[in-house]
């Protein structure tokens, strides 16, 4: 067997998910090392924390969304998804991203630019070239949005790095993965519900639609009026409060593997009432709080629940959460606690939440890569091929 005919190449899940793990667990120490200067930042023309903002959303989380899309398109339109040398080359791509912005001081700009774009700018090319050629075969219409949302993406890469623009960068990315993770939601929540619940959850055409495009109009929140983008947000946390209200928490809530999705729900419509309020009085007010509501509340805890069930379901294997599974979603519970409420109340014990919550992210991606790097490394246990 050849190397590209390797199972971690059969589809795009089993690579990016495997970096996805390695990143999750690295990735956060790193930072917290930095930040209590334990150990050097990186060699870079850009901040410290511009760095980690961008590794946490472009290494980690494009990881995810990668592994997430590369895959969910083949199902949406019915295709054969990347795979071999394909998915090679991304990956070569993803690992020459992280060198060169951990060498970024060193590297000619040219060089840096290359370097930190090319990943990025071929995984959403690749999709946006399986969704436009075969669109006719696409069973979400919606799809629509990620022909708008993944060009955007190196938009807001590139304003990320730039000392000028960076809020408006980091604003961009965060709103772009908003609205990926509301389309996600919506359809894997629906799902989800009806197949272990036996319920139906609200789902109105014209209410979702008004979501997205609300999403959508605030990932240039950035660049709108001062006087209508606090008011945008503070719109779209109270479509998704009601629509939450018919989506019946009460027994979504009662298991740990759906009612996760329903707290990172929940983390979304805190983080835009915490950009209504900061937008409102003073910006820059609350610091990193709202940026960090999303990023623990929204893609911490939604993300580990996200790649066990794929890990398992993708591999031919039952989709159930056991205890291990269970103990790891509690981690990053408690994560985001630590991270987000506990200095709330014990500022001065900043440094050392910090260190407890990027302890919380690495044992909870350590188990995760310990269970199913393995399964993501092997050839399906039901013998159905992967193509």
């Amino acid at each position: 067997m050849s190397f590209s005919n390797h199972p971690l190449w059969l589809v795009g899940f089993r690579p990016f998910f495997t970096l996805a793990c390695l990143s999750g667990l690295s990735l956060p120490v790193l930072w917290a090392l930095i930040f209590s200067g334990i150990l050097a930042p990186p060699a870079t023309p850009f901040s410290p924390a511009q760095w980690h903002a961008h590794e946490m959303f472009f290494g980690f989380g494009w990881a995810v969304l990668g592994g997430f899309l590369l895959t969910a398109t083949r199902n949406w339109v019915k295709i054969r998804g990347y795979h071999g040398q394909a998915l090679m080359l991304l990956v070569s791509a993803w690992l020459l991203e992280r060198a060169g912005m951990w060498c970024a001081g060193i590297l000619p700009p040219l060089v840096f630019r290359l370097f930190s774009n090319l990943f990025l700018a071929m995984i959403v090319l690749m999709l946006l070239w399986t969704l436009i050629r075969h669109h006719q075969d696409d069973s979400f219409p919606d799809n629509t949005f990620f022909l708008i949302v993944l060009p955007l993406f190196l938009v807001a890469k590139n304003l990320l790095l730039s000392e000028d623009h960076f809020q408006v960068g980091a604003a961009m990315t965060l709103g772009l993965f908003r609205v990926v993770f509301l389309v996600m939601l919506e359809r894997t929540v629906t799902q989800f519900m009806k197949n272990a619940v036996q319920a139906d959850i609200l789902r109105s055409a014209p209410l979702d639609r008004a979501i997205k495009l609300l999403a959508l109009l605030l990932v240039f929140v950035g660049l709108l009026p001062t006087q209508i983008a606090p008011w945008l947000a503070l719109l779209l946390a109270l479509l998704l409060s009601g629509r939450f209200v018919f989506w019946k928490p009460q027994l979504a809530m009662r298991r740990l593997d759906i009612g996760i999705m329903y707290l990172g729900y929940l983390a979304i419509v805190a983080q835009l009432l915490l950009q209504f309020i900061e937008q409102l009085v003073t910006p820059g007010w609350l610091g990193s709080l709202s940026m960090h509501v999303f990023t623990f509340g929204a893609m911490g805890l939604i993300i580990p629940a996200m790649l066990i069930r794929i890990a398992n379901g993708h591999t031919g294997r039952k989709v159930i959460f056991d205890r291990l599974d269970k103990a790891v979603l509690w981690i990053m519970i408690a994560g985001f606690v630590i991270r987000i409420i506990l200095p709330q109340f014990d500022p001065a014990g900043y440094l050392r939440w910090i260190g407890l919550a990027a302890a919380c992210w690495f044992t909870c991606f350590a188990v995760l890569s310990w269970r199913y790097v393995p399964y993501l490394l092997q050839p399906r246990v039901d013998g159905k091929p992967d193509a």
